[in-house]
């Protein structure tokens, strides 16, 4: 899971913010590497008795360095991912001497105060824009450690290592999602046209990324004025516009954006209009049409001290009509009366102020943020009391709600060797739904709350030559309350320890463990019973332990790499409306609310890839077996817990003719029949599927690109291995695309 197979232009030209105080010029570089995701070069040489200048703003890592070497009389140069630092008293651009030493790459900072360890993965500006996303699923195409489930965005969700993403600590912008709504919709629907990068944790993530991060985290970073304003440019904007020929849809962009004077702006909005699409069978998979409307706002202003306010309002907005279950494309035998399709609408909204010192002096360098997330699903109930005379069944208005008020406040500590962050966070998390019918004389409007404060710490160091260490720890307690007024409160400990040890120049070593106390996780809220009672003691809290080992190789742009991963989570909730399909609602008893499970992922992966001036080809594999109480997985009882995955492969490739400037390339996932499936239940379908794209940027008209791609080039029939039912002969699944030609115009200005 590691970003080393990244494109090598991935880390080179986005604007980061850097955060490094004057120091040591080999301390610095190390901060440099961690924060631009750049490997390093170093003559051992150079940096006797050198000082490197402070640095703290948003900066190219070109610009950054340059801020840092200024006044020593280092040259440098910065090439495929590469910053190389020669000897002192050289012009930039020479090579360092002989006796250079490579330090480590360490990946961008993904999820602000936080970095990721040794199971992290970056998606970043460059690659989202080769992939040109038009839902998570194409997010995370080129990671076979990561699925999703659905072809439909307001549908899809998330599964690291098979586990789905309740069971990690996501995040937007650093700000805690809590959105278990419905499991037939998406976790968190999000558009990624809004995505500048996404930094995933898997299994082991450290202490400041939040609390519930019991299978990692998950942080999605959205765009800042600053990662699209030109050198020199105040004011600026885009309109990019995609058609799809297989659903007839028009997608279409609009941005503007500027700084003057330490302020900063943003806005952004995507509006999808289209009609239902072909499967690869030739059919119209009905409930697909596009309908989606999502935005993106920014308002910062930075004083000249440093001190940094920003307030971001990001929205998305999914409103068609769908299959009666949005994750499901049919299942036989179900009542006469239930509709194939029906309307439905998913909306998720969230609100974050962030304050932050871009130039922190000695040991301050604060950051607070305070959030207010939502997610709410309108759809319609059916019912169909004394056996439907009419034919016509009773509907009902249903609304599902999720939010969560939440922050934090933390200081990271540098010093010579590396940094310790430490903070306070809290949230008020609150699932609710509101369903009942005069008609039908019943009620199943309910709500469950819980409050959680936590104390942390994470330090991360470079105690010794070739070594890196990450460790940390959180104090939690939380508030439970049930759908019945019952309070439980519990509180837990969790800890981290992981680290990097170079055996050689070009091999590095790296193990992991952390141990999470997660609390009492909230109910979805479309299986909330108001009839529920939690017994004496409560539900269980929820505890997890993750552990990974693995080597990493970089030498001449060949890089490979290798990891074994476990995790265990003991305890889940997995609640249910009533404790079995046979006793009648409202249920009674306790079982339902507090029913539990405990989970096992474990597995391997493996990655090679070759890089050169203008391309790379990469080649991943991902074999993942997850139990369910000590028996196969299987995508109903793994609701909101996990999905069977078994064996993923992806090749993925691209190169840059740069005299024509035209990019092409593409990928190739491969699934193969998967057979560890509960008894009776038949194997997963293999598939294979090919992706590919030319991309044109006209010497002429520097501010146009031109994009023609094709997805599922031989039109092959199937479901993504994480889509809900396979495994059951009587549900269809919900299908993916057919071919499809996609033709994408971006203007600049």
């Amino acid at each position: 899971m590691s970003p080393i197979l990244a494109a090598p232009a991935q880390a080179q030209t986005a604007t980061r913010n850097f955060s490094i105080p004057a120091q040591p010029l080999a301390s610095a570089l190390n901060a440099f590497g961690r924060q631009s995701g750049l490997q390093v070069t170093l003559a051992a040489s150079t940096s006797q008795g050198v000082t490197a200048q402070a640095v703290s703003g948003n900066f190219t890592p070109d610009q950054a360095l340059a801020r840092m070497l200024a006044g020593t009389g280092i040259g440098y140069r910065i090439v495929n991912g590469t910053a190389v630092i020669g000897t002192a008293g050289n012009a930039s651009g020479n090579l360092p001497a002989q006796d250079a030493t490579t330090l480590q790459p360490i990946v961008l900072q993904g999820q602000p105060g936080a970095e990721g360890g040794v199971a992290e993965t970056v998606i970043g500006p460059e690659q989202l824009e080769r992939l040109n996303p038009t839902s998570l699923a194409d997010v995370f195409r080129e990671e076979p450690g990561v699925q999703v489930g659905s072809s439909l965005p307001m549908s899809q969700k998330v599964y690291v290592h098979g586990i789905e993403e309740t069971n990690l600590a996501v995040s937007i912008d650093g700000a805690r999602q809590n959105n278990k709504v419905f499991h037939h919709n998406a976790t968190n629907l999000i558009d990624p046209s809004l995505l500048k990068a996404v930094d995933v944790d898997a299994g082991i993530a450290p202490a400041d990324a939040g609390p519930g991060a019991l299978a990692g985290s998950i942080n999605y970073e959205t765009k800042d004025a600053i990662d699209l304003l030109a050198p020199g440019q105040s004011f600026g904007g885009f309109v990019t516009s995609t058609y799809n020929f297989n659903s007839d849809t028009v997608t279409t962009g609009l941005s503007a954006y500027g700084r003057r004077e330490g302020f900063e702006f943003l806005g952004f909005f995507n509006f999808g209009k289209g009609d239902d699409f072909v499967g690869g069978n030739g059919s119209e998979v009905p409930g697909t049409e596009t309908n989606i409307l999502s935005g993106l706002g920014k308002l910062a202003y930075e004083a000249e001290s440093g001190d940094r306010f920003e307030i971001s309002y990001d929205r998305s907005h999914d409103d068609a009509t769908r299959p009666f279950r949005p994750n499901i494309g049919f299942i036989a035998g179900r009542p006469f009366w239930e509709p194939r399709v029906r309307d439905l609408k998913i909306d998720r909204q969230n609100t974050t102020f962030t304050y932050t010192d871009t130039s922190p002096e000695g040991w301050w360098d604060p950051t607070i943020m305070l959030s207010y997330s939502r997610t709410e699903v309108e759809t319609l109930g059916y019912a169909c009391p004394r056996g439907c005379p009419t034919g016509i069944p009773t509907t009902y208005p249903s609304t599902g709600e999720t939010e969560s008020f939440n922050g934090k406040f933390e200081n990271k500590f540098s010093f010579d060797i590396g940094n310790i962050v430490a903070g306070v966070d809290f949230y008020r998390d609150r699932a609710a739904l509101d369903a009942s019918s005069t008609v039908l004389g019943f009620s199943d409007s309910g709500r469950e709350k819980a409050s959680n404060v936590g104390l942390y710490a994470q330090a991360r160091l470079e105690p010794w030559e070739r070594t890196r260490l990450s460790f940390g720890a959180r104090a939690d307690h939380q508030w439970f309350t049930g759908i019945n007024g019952q309070e439980f409160d519990n509180g837990g400990l969790s800890a981290n320890v992981s680290g990097e040890y170079d055996l050689t120049d070009f091999l590095t070593a790296k193990a992991g463990f952390s141990h999470v106390w997660a609390g009492i996780p909230l109910a979805e809220n479309f299986i909330m019973n108001p009839a529920w009672t939690y017994g004496a003691n409560g539900p269980e809290v929820v505890t997890a332990n993750n552990y990974m080992i693995g080597l990493e190789a970089e030498y001449e742009g060949f890089t490979a790499e290798g990891s074994i991963f476990r995790t265990d989570i003991d305890d889940a909730r997995v609640p249910l409306y009533a404790y079995n399909a046979t006793t009648p609602a409202p249920f009674p008893g306790a079982l339902a609310a507090i029913r539990a499970r405990d989970l096992v992922s474990q597995g391997f992966e493996i990655g090679a890839g070759y890089e050169w001036a203008s391309g790379y080809v990469k080649v991943k594999y991902a074999h993942i077996r997850v139990d369910i109480n000590g028996a196969p997985a299987d995508s109903d009882t793994g609701n909101y817990l996990a999905t069977p995955v078994g064996d993923i492969v992806t090749l993925t490739a691209a190169h840059t003719f740069v005299d024509w400037g035209l990019t092409i390339g593409g990928d190739i996932e491969i699934a193969p029949e998967y057979d560890h499936v509960t008894t009776g239940s038949p194997p997963y379908k293999a598939y294979e599927v090919v992706n590919i794209f030319a991309e044109w940027k006209p010497e002429a008209l520097p501010n146009f690109t031109l994009r023609a791609e094709v997805q599922n080039v031989f039109d092959e029939t199937y479901s993504e291995r994480a889509t809900y039912g396979q495994e059951f002969g009587t549900v269809t699944p919900l299908f993916e695309p057919g071919r499809s030609f996609l033709l994408t115009a971006k203007a600049t200005f």
